[in-house]
């Protein structure tokens, strides 16, 4: 029989876990758009020189698209399996990028922006679902972080191409950008075609005998006795049986007990990702280093870049050591460091800035400090680095590996509906706060990674180099409020366990219907 898939795909555990990835880049291609445009002033008067608060809603259309786009998910990825709603996302993309590449005023601008966030929400939570079902459970967070790799490739490669068309004169400066964002969303779509399918979803799907084909190519060099293939099979058909005894697929399976604890972790921890301002950093980083003293529109450009280079270059120590550092010490590393950094950048900002006018706007700005503005420059630097290298992969990985399958699509993707709810928050938010409180905004988010940090020590366990099943005996654990408890090897099994395990449901079953 065909295989519906590339069996050498397959059979490379970082083509097939990577290659998805593409998807999250279409979100750092859309932060690129916004920021490298701020200061342009044929996209300004393009759409009616855009106060703080229109501008703020303008970048805001992104996220409330892909809040509803995350909702979706749980549909569409229990409904139509987990690669076609990739390649779908991929698709709507495109019809979001022509719309905004031929914008003629601020409504259909908004419109393009709304339907390609709609893409990138359906891709921000169905790309780690995918990776994490998928995945050797040995490099599963390696693979997943590269979700935020690829953000910060995208974020990156655009915001160059923004740059270099910024020597364009008239329209055509952002609108070439907007135009060629669509073709990575191509490449995916197409690309996916040649994926395997998830095989939790078959075996949920009672095609088992897919799923074992597929294990076999990914985890088994073909061979579906291989004992990994094994012991997958074993334990996905186990959790699956379990599963559907416990009752319906529905929304109110999220707030049934040890459910509920979870969808709060997963939740929460992409909401203190939003919080933990590295968005500003990101969409509105001309804004931070203009209120810092670094006025000139090139400079501004090529100091930003530096941030974007530095993003991409310290996710890559996150993405080789995640599996090995564990994701508790590098979640509460960067939340207390990334606070540490935003007060250092607000205290320097309030002792020598004062209000002044850059562009015609009212600005907080620091003149006649070289050194000040330099050192708010580096400290940003350190703020982004210790994001990179901590909580932005973490903060993809983890919500996508600890919930039970009968809930993993729902949960995961309400996980990143919040995301995507406080990133259009504070999205529109941040302008007219930059405007208004100046230097304070940066107190308010540093203050909201410190109480991540006791978040995060108190009440999210360790799951790191465990199967998607195997998790199930961490929760069981408990210690909902001292989660330093939950040992590194609880969980972990061998094939011989899960045989005897399965063994002992089935004679259960067998005697029970006797």
């Amino acid at each position: 029989m065909v295989k519906a898939y590339s069996p050498a795909i397959a059979a490379n555990p970082y083509i097939v876990g990577s290659f998805a990835c593409i998807g999250g880049g279409l979100f750092g291609l859309d932060i690129s758009s916004m920021s490298g445009v701020l200061s342009n002033d044929a996209y300004k008067r393009q759409f009616g020189n855009p106060d703080s608060n229109a501008q703020g809603a303008i970048v805001a259309a992104m996220p409330a698209g892909s809040f509803v786009g995350a909702l979706a998910v749980s549909k569409l990825a229990d409904l139509l399996g987990r690669k076609w709603t990739v390649i779908i996302s991929g698709w709507i993309w495109v019809v979001g990028s022509i719309l905004q590449c031929a914008a003629v005023d601020r409504g259909m601008l908004v419109v393009g922006r709304i339907i390609s966030g709609i893409a990138v929400g359906i891709a921000s939570a169905i790309v780690p679902l995918y990776q994490s079902e998928i995945t050797d459970p040995r490099i599963r967070g390696r693979l997943v972080s590269m979700q935020q790799w690829s953000i910060t490739w995208g974020i990156l490669l655009q915001y160059f191409v923004e740059f270099g068309c910024s020597y364009i004169n008239g329209v055509a400066s952002f609108r070439i950008p907007w135009g060629l964002q669509m073709i990575p969303a191509i490449i995916l779509s197409l690309g996916m075609l040649l994926f395997p399918e998830s095989p939790r979803w078959l075996v949920d799907h009672d095609r088992e005998d897919e799923a074992l084909e597929i294990l076999a190519d990914l985890h088994g060099k073909g061979d579906p006795n291989n004992e990994l293939v094994q012991l997958e099979i074993a334990e996905i058909k186990e959790q699956v049986r379990f599963e559907r005894t416990e009752g319906a697929k529905s929304y109110l399976d999220l707030i049934k007990p040890g459910i509920f604890r979870r969808v709060t972790l997963g939740a929460s921890l992409q909401m203190w990702s939003q919080l933990s301002g590295m968005n500003i950093m990101m969409y509105y980083i001309i804004y931070v280093f203009q209120g810092a003293g670094l006025t000139g529109r090139r400079g501004n450009l090529i100091a930003d870049s530096v941030q974007y280079v530095l993003n991409v270059a310290f996710t890559i120590p996150a993405i080789i050591y995640i599996d090995k550092w564990g994701r508790r010490p590098m979640l509460l590393a960067g939340t207390l460091l990334m606070g540490f950094w935003l007060f250092l950048v607000g205290g320097l900002q309030g002792g020598y800035g004062a209000w002044g006018q850059v562009d015609g706007d009212r600005v907080w700005v620091i003149t006649g400090h070289d050194g000040i503005t330099k050192a708010i420059i580096v400290f940003s630097y350190f703020f982004v680095c210790s994001f990179a290298i901590t909580m932005g992969p973490v903060s993809w990985t983890y919500p996508a590996e600890i919930f039970p399958m009968r809930v993993r699509a729902k949960a995961v993707s309400v996980s990143t509906a919040a995301n995507w709810l406080f990133n259009f928050a504070l999205a529109w938010a941040v302008p007219p706060g930059l405007s208004n409180i100046a230097w304070k905004t940066y107190f308010i988010f540093g203050t909201f990674n410190f109480a991540a940090f006791i978040h995060i020590f108190f009440m999210f366990p360790e799951t790191a180099g465990r199967t998607l099943e195997e998790i199930e005996d961490v929760f069981a654990q408990g210690h909902v409020f001292t989660a330093w408890k939950v040992k590194r090897d609880v969980g972990k099994r061998t094939l011989e366990d899960v045989k005897h395990e399965v063994h002992q449901v089935e004679s259960r079953d067998e005697k029970q219907s006797a």
